[in-house]
């Protein structure tokens, strides 16, 4: 519940003993208010990992960084995970990719996302430095907390560069079908 409530709010929740049940609300809420939420990668019908988004006005603690507000004219890239497992394949990549497809679908133009530069194990923030190699450019700097942005029109044809270069490598028609069973 690190980014559905404020910290007051969060602290609430726990005490009351179902931060679960605060965080399907915030899901099925954002669901029925303004869309899909977040996706899930699968890699031989197994999970592998997660993002979640959403605009600020849905992101309650985004305003408790020093480097908010998030811009209106963006969504929130909240977190995401790749299970151990599944990690240096460019499955992050790729949902960042999904993300962005998603977004610009609705009209968004950007996404936002609130970095860690001391990033040290998993945790509700990602790491700066992943955001940065993925096309993310520092719009607010700060010590710990950047603020970073990803204009999704170069998101688009950053993605479409990847897929060709997936396409070659893999002889696969689009890197989805690289994650089929065979």
């Amino acid at each position: 519940m690190f980014w559905e409530l404020d910290p007051v709010s969060k602290q609430r929740a726990e005490d009351c003993g179902d931060p679960e049940l605060e965080k399907e609300a915030w899901i099925s809420a954002t669901l029925l208010e303004w869309g899909s939420c977040g996706k899930i990668v699968y890699v031989d019908g197994v999970p592998a990992g997660y993002v979640l988004f959403a605009p600020p006005l849905y992101v309650p603690r985004s305003v408790a960084f020093p480097t908010s507000p998030a811009s209106a004219d963006a969504a929130l890239l909240m977190t995401a995970h790749i299970l151990p497992e599944f990690q240096g394949g460019g499955l992050g990549r790729m949902l960042v990719q999904g993300v962005a497809k998603d977004l610009t679908r609705r009209g968004i133009r950007a996404i936002e996302a609130f970095g860690d530069l001391k990033w040290e194990k998993p945790s509700c923030v990602l790491p700066a430095e992943y955001m940065l190699a993925v096309g993310f450019k520092t719009v607010r700097p700060h010590h710990r907390f950047p603020r970073l942005r990803l204009e999704l029109k170069s998101a688009i044809s950053w993605r479409e560069d990847v897929e060709v270069a997936l396409e070659r490598l893999l002889g696969s028609m689009s890197p989805e079908g690289a994650l089929r069973p065979v």
